[in-house]
């Protein structure tokens, strides 16, 4: 996710069929827990995990042999990618280096944990990669049975914009429907929550499933403008299950409008304990973080 320029199943025989999670106040891992570990890689969901959190917050993208990749850029970010030959990806040639022009082959052979992130001094180095999205489930349902941790849900964010159609990504149908097979018998519908900036995104997803070609999960609108809640679902054309705006756009007047429609809230991406626990006052019904360690006893 980012910030606005204004603001600065697995199921296999050994899964138990689950027909409700915990009823809880939601507590989402970004990219895993991006702050603590290389971000959208198995290591950050397993942590993640450990940490307790109730959801796995991540990004996907399409690489050229349309395999649904977690990674939230479509390119190799300089930050702390590490090219094939050992050499850090510069600045200046990151987005030239588009996951939707390599195949997931050439894609797993860069490194995306040992240089670490200079923005989060805290993420521990490790060299790790872009997985797929089907490794995911599988090594996230396993190390949930073996280690008999409680069911999670799988928030997963379709990047997508408009501009960058059949750039860096398909179109919004194909795109949706290359992301639904993956999770088919992989996880029930209520484990899953789809989120995106791009409503045509959510928008499709919602068509697929009133049709039936989709199945009805949680759907969630990303939202880091200016225009305010009542606009932006004028604009969505229908109710989401969750209104997700940068938790810096919140207001507890705004919570409590959207509570009335029936709309749960759960702000991005809350870092620092005081507005943690502010925003639980308020009575968000969640919040995604980088730091789930910081939510113990919230």
């Amino acid at each position: 996710m980012r910030l606005s320029a204004a603001f600065l199943l697995l199921l296999t025989s050994m899964t138990p069929p689950a027909t409700t999670l915990p009823a809880s106040f939601d507590i989402e891992g970004h990219r895993g827990c991006r702050g603590l570990m290389p971000e959208n890689t198995i290591p950050a969901f397993l942590k993640a995990l450990d940490l307790g959190v109730t959801t796995l917050e991540m990004d996907v993208v399409v690489s050229k042999d349309r395999q649904v990749v977690v990674s939230h850029e479509p390119y190799f970010n300089a930050d702390f990618c590490i090219a094939p030959d050992g050499k850090p990806v510069a600045k200046a040639q990151q987005k030239e280096r588009k996951l939707y022009q390599l195949t997931y082959d050439e894609i797993r052979q860069y490194d995306t944990g040992s240089n670490g992130n200079p923005k989060y001094p805290e993420q521990q180095k490790q060299k790790t990669i872009k997985p797929l999205l089907s490794d995911v489930i599988q090594q996230v349902e396993a190390y949930r049975q073996q280690h008999k941790l409680p069911l999670v849900a799988y928030n997963i964010e379709v990047k997508s914009e408009a501009s960058e159609y059949n750039v860096s990504q398909p179109e919004p149908g194909p795109f949706c429907d290359l992301v639904q097979a993956v999770l088919k018998d992989r996880l029930p519908a209520n484990r899953i929550i789809i989120q995106s900036f791009d409503f045509a995104v959510l928008k499709h997803w919602r068509q697929q499933a009133d049709a039936g070609n989709y199945p009805s999960v949680r759907l969630a609108a990303l939202v880091e403008n200016l225009r305010g809640a009542k606009k932006n679902l004028a604009e969505l054309g229908f109710k989401p299950d969750v209104y997700s705006p940068s938790y810096r756009l919140l207001r507890h007047k705004t919570i409590e409008q959207l509570h009335e429609k029936g709309i749960q809230v759960i702000p991005w991406t809350v870092n620092q304990r005081k507005d943690m626990e502010r925003l639980k006052r308020w009575g968000v019904d969640g919040l995604i973080t980088d730091y789930p360690d910081r939510t113990v006893g919230l």
